[in-house]
């Protein structure tokens, strides 16, 4: 295997959110192993249309996430914990991979799936997770053994660096974990 491709998916209509950074920070964790990526951040999301599977096709951002999942050797999502599941945003670029599901490996079949959320309370954080594990095993995707559930609130300081070395860790791991399976997979 070359140089796997790690596509990140998450964040939030608010530009720098906490979200996005933490996705951004395990991204650069997987280039520094050696892949290359590519970050559906909440700029991108926000200009997808509701998914729709009329007849009408989908729009350029929607074949574009949809050829990214399909290329990628593995995925990290992220999204904020809202009311103890994941973002609308999020969900609908995860319903957006419909495009797929004709395809003989549609969704994240075979892949890896990193999760990181970010929360205002804890409680938000277990839940989510949860939930987002279960969305990755229905989309046919493998969630890596470790997911990072991460306090926004004291996530990054007033320079947009990660306050806590644990919590870098947190997002490297995951980043490690989706690397990993890539070149498992890859060699097999």
């Amino acid at each position: 295997m070359n140089r796997p491709l790690i596509v990140g998916i998450g964040g939030t209509p608010r530009a720098g959110s906490s979200t996005e950074r933490a996705l951004a920070l395990a991204l650069h964790g997987a280039e520094a192993a050696g892949a290359r990526t590519h970050l559906f951040g909440g700029e991108f999301l926000e200009r997808l249309p509701h998914f729709n599977p009329g007849p009408a096709g989908p729009s350029p951002e929607q074949a574009e996430l949809a050829a990214a999942v399909r290329d990628a050797d593995g995925i990290i999502l992220a999204t904020p914990g809202y009311h103890g599941s994941l973002s609308g945003l999020v969900k609908n670029a995860l319903d957006t991979l419909e495009l797929t599901r004709a395809e003989p490996k549609p969704y994240f079949d075979g892949k890896a799936v990193g999760i990181i959320i970010t929360t205002h309370g804890a409680q938000a954080g277990g839940t989510t997770l949860m939930a987002v594990r279960g969305i990755i095993h229905a989309m046919r995707g493998w969630p890596t053994p470790y997911g990072a559930a991460l306090s926004a609130a004291s996530l990054f300081d007033e320079a947009g660096e990660c306050r806590d070395p644990k919590n870098v860790a947190q997002l490297t791991t995951v980043a490690e974990q989706v690397m990993e399976f890539a070149r498992m997979k890859a060699a097999t």
